[in-house]
């Protein structure tokens, strides 16, 4: 489904009249798909977005350069949504202009971390369509020799940008560790998640910088649509193996305390893609926090987790955690449940985790999964403002859902009622001017940054 990054060779054509060619300074050209992959701007349509059931031509000065290490991909059993320029109309593209008869497809921009969609990639589905794999998709252009996505930055911090992360390097720094760990099943598992998927936070942990991965838990409490380690029904697959062991607390103190020793301000992060939630393995990790924390007070022990289980969190607050990272798409309990799927536990629990481990003095940050067209909602957005006001946490992390946009939207819809989209910007401006207190970004922070970090 992805394709090459590219642009193709277009026939002459006749010169533009000046309504057309002051249009294509202010919009975005639109970007699609051929047949064979290949991409291609279209001349005399411009891009458009997605947001809900609300289009929106996509103007050059609503959008980024695409950022590095971002993705284009071409989505099949779709048509493009573009509007033309000569027509001032929004068009369903069925075919190539340029191959009558040959099928066009909409291009969508998988972008890197740190940058919030905006809008999403528009299309028509055809009759057959197959759920799209688990990527968000981001709106994408072209204008003056670049592509552009519907995107707002986030968090500059290159943390996960590939340019710092060469192949190269990451192998000598795989070769060091299995000579310096040689027997700990976890380095090894870490080794796979680097190479294979190629897990940015597992390079990091190879290569000696920021947050390191300790992947724990093989089971969850909650069956995420979305899930990246686990589709049990088929009808998508699941981008990465869940961990098929349960390292020891020596196996996980001594990748953390490694990580930790060599790393100034490093994070060790339990709760990763690669396994399910890590309070369904406390037993293990509460006595590794403890190992950490008798050999050292450096570093910052962070767990990423559903936080379904607040009768558990408090074993790993006594051994010595210090952060904690709670994923949601909804603060409504019914969109909430409608996409977790959780398992012997509701949105009250997830609440009482909250509350207990702001009220221990812990920094405590939701991992907000976000989606046009639902969570700009107004609906969304006023329970959004509510729960900030009833928990005063610390920090928003915004994350792009990686789901089939529309498929989402329509659980989303089955679950509750939502009104026409205010827009992404409209969300993050209303949430910083009504709580100057919270920080916003993408990345874990280490202690030393708990406070106070804004949107740029």
């Amino acid at each position: 489904m992805r394709a090459q990054k590219k642009i193709k060779d277009k026939p002459v054509r006749s010169p533009k009249s000046s309504r057309l060619r002051n249009a294509s300074e202010s919009l975005l050209t639109a970007v699609v798909a051929g047949a064979s992959g290949e991409i291609f701007e279209l001349e005399g349509y411009a891009a458009v977005g997605m947001d809900g059931q609300r289009m929106a031509t996509l103007a050059a000065d609503q959008a980024l350069h695409l950022p590095y290490g971002s993705e284009l991909m071409f989505l099949p059993d779709r048509m493009p949504i573009l509007h033309n320029l000569s027509t001032g109309k929004l068009e369903v593209l069925r075919e190539n202009p340029y191959q009558p008869g040959s099928p066009l497809f909409p291009v969508a921009a998988f972008n890197s971390p740190g940058y919030v969609v905006t809008h999403n990639c528009a299309y028509q589905e055809g009759p057959d369509a197959r759920m799209l794999p688990l990527f968000s998709y981001g709106a994408v252009g072209w204008h003056r020799g670049q592509f552009c996505s519907a995107v707002v930055l986030v968090d500059s911090e290159p943390r996960q940008d590939l340019r710092f992360m060469k192949t190269e390097d990451v192998m000598k720094g795989i070769r060091a560790l299995r000579k310096q760990i040689p027997s700990n099943r976890l380095r090894a598992h870490l080794e796979h998640c680097a190479m294979t998927y190629g897990c940015p936070a597992g390079k990091n942990f190879f290569l000696g910088r920021y947050e390191a991965p300790l992947p724990t838990a093989q089971s969850c409490n909650a069956r995420c649509l979305g899930c990246l380690s686990l589709q049990q029904e088929g009808v998508v697959s699941n981008s990465q193996e869940r961990i098929a062991f349960t390292p020891t607390p020596d196996e996980i103190a001594e990748i953390a305390l490694f990580h930790i020793h060599r790393v100034k301000h490093a994070v060790v992060s339990f709760g990763q893609g690669c396994e399910g939630d890590p309070l369904m393995a406390a037993d293990v990790i509460a006595p590794a926090i403890r190992l950490i924390r008798s050999k050292t007070l450096e570093g910052t022990i962070n767990i990423n987790t559903n936080a379904g289980r607040p009768e558990i969190l408090s074993q790993l607050l006594d051994a010595g955690m210090d952060s904690m990272r709670v994923s949601m798409n909804s603060v409504r309990s019914s969109c909430y449940e409608a996409y977790f799927r959780p398992k012997g536990y509701g949105f009250e629990d997830v609440e009482a985790s909250i509350d207990h481990a702001i009220g221990r003095g812990r920094h405590v940050a939701i991992n907000y999964l976000n989606c046009p067209g639902f969570t700009d909602t107004p609906e969304e957005v006023e329970a959004l403002l509510g729960f900030l006001s009833r928990h005063p946490l610390h920090f928003i992390q915004w994350r792009n859902l990686n789901f089939d946009p529309f498929r989402y939207l329509k659980e989303m819809h089955a679950a509750a009622t939502h009104s026409r989209p205010i827009g992404m910007k409209t969300v993050l401006e209303r949430i910083q001017e009504r709580f100057p207190g919270i920080s916003h970004g993408y990345f874990n922070p280490p202690k030393e940054r708990f406070y106070h970090q804004r949107i740029t």
